[in-house]
């Protein structure tokens, strides 16, 4: 049975990572569309290659992620807590996708895993109690304070931004503000690879050490390849629902203010997956770039109602998939 399982959770983690790509491809694009940096066919397909590259290009995170991320029971239940962490995720992600909602999948598929966990111990199995600390320290509180640092930071950008500025026209700042913008969508969209990508590089792998295939002194090749393959055939596929939130629904952003926001935001991807090693969402991260970008404006545009609605959806998010895993961990518990 443990085979069959472990081929369960590959697929729903591929699934997890395309659906991930998919979802927040917008993240990567949806500014540099709106102002005219990237067109968008570039834009999507850029955002592609460099979630690639930048799956490819690390594994510090996803190791460290899989060593600490949660002390998963060996053999068959903790493959089901797996299964159905990642079902509740993938769940939680087309359906935030479909109510055009920026959302996190970090929190989706940590609160799924979490709920998952919880069922266990109900039917008397093994549980994950040791590891709620590490999730507390590890991963809930960089993912709610990214947010809060993201609009700060991207507040005060446009400050030093706009006084560099001050001599240039609006046409040859603008200008040069899309070139800018152009690299740092590029950057973002690797730094996104390498903080989503290794996810599900972790998933993977915990689960390979479940089925005692593996440990996690390193990261298979298949592991890496696979994983970023799906989340790039993801982000190639991407739905544009969510691009128009971002771009359009949230503030009224121009080149200057929009380059600000990818500046912060691919930034602090990169600062997570490389030297601090912690898990960002690149979807808390951005709009809150963009908002905090937009926000420094003479007459403020941000409009609180299409706000309002993101931050309940971030709120709601790793509850209720932890509800949604929970309920599906009992519901397969018979298999295992």
């Amino acid at each position: 049975m443990e085979p069959v399982l472990l081929a369960a959770v590959v697929l729903f983690a591929g699934a997890y990572a395309f659906i991930n790509g998919f979802h927040d491809v917008s993240n990567s694009v949806a500014t540099s569309v709106r102002t005219r940096a990237l067109t968008p066919t570039v834009a999507v397909v850029l955002a592609s290659v460099f979630n690639l590259t930048g799956a490819l290009l690390s594994t510090a995170l996803a190791l460290v992620l899989a060593d600490r991320f949660i002390q998963l029971p060996a053999g068959t239940p903790g493959l089901g807590i797996l299964i159905a962490g990642l079902l509740a995720a993938c769940g939680w992600g087309l359906w935030t996708w479909w109510r055009r909602m920026p959302s996190s999948s970090t929190h989706a598929l940590v609160g799924g895993i979490v709920g998952s966990g919880a069922a266990s111990t109900l039917v008397g199995g093994p549980n994950i109690a040791e590891s709620y600390q590490v999730l507390l320290q590890q991963i809930v509180l960089p993912l709610l304070l990214s947010p809060v640092i993201a609009f700060v930071l991207a507040y005060l950008l446009v400050f030093p931004t706009t006084w560099l500025m001050r001599y240039s026209s609006p046409r040859r700042g603008d200008a040069g503000n899309r070139i800018a913008q152009s690299v740092f969508t590029s950057a973002f969209s690797l730094g996104h690879g390498m903080q989503d990508g290794q996810r599900t590089m972790a998933v993977i792998v915990l689960a390979l050490v479940a089925a005692g295939f593996s440990g996690t002194t390193g990261i298979p090749l298949w592991v890496q390849i696979f994983s970023g393959v799906a989340l790039a055939a993801g982000s190639l596929f991407g739905g544009w629902r969510i691009s128009r939130t971002l771009g359009s629904r949230l503030v009224r952003i121009d080149p200057l203010r929009g380059m600000s926001a990818t500046a912060v935001s691919s930034s602090m991807l990169f600062l997570g997956a490389v030297w601090l090693q912690i898990p960002l969402s690149s979807t808390q991260t951005m709009t809150s770039a963009i908002v905090g970008a937009g926000a420094n404006q003479r007459f403020s545009t941000v409009r609180f109602i299409p706000l309002r609605e993101i931050l309940v959806t971030w709120l709601v998010t790793a509850p209720v998939t932890a509800l949604l895993g929970g309920i599906l961990f009992l519901a397969i518990s018979p298999l295992l």
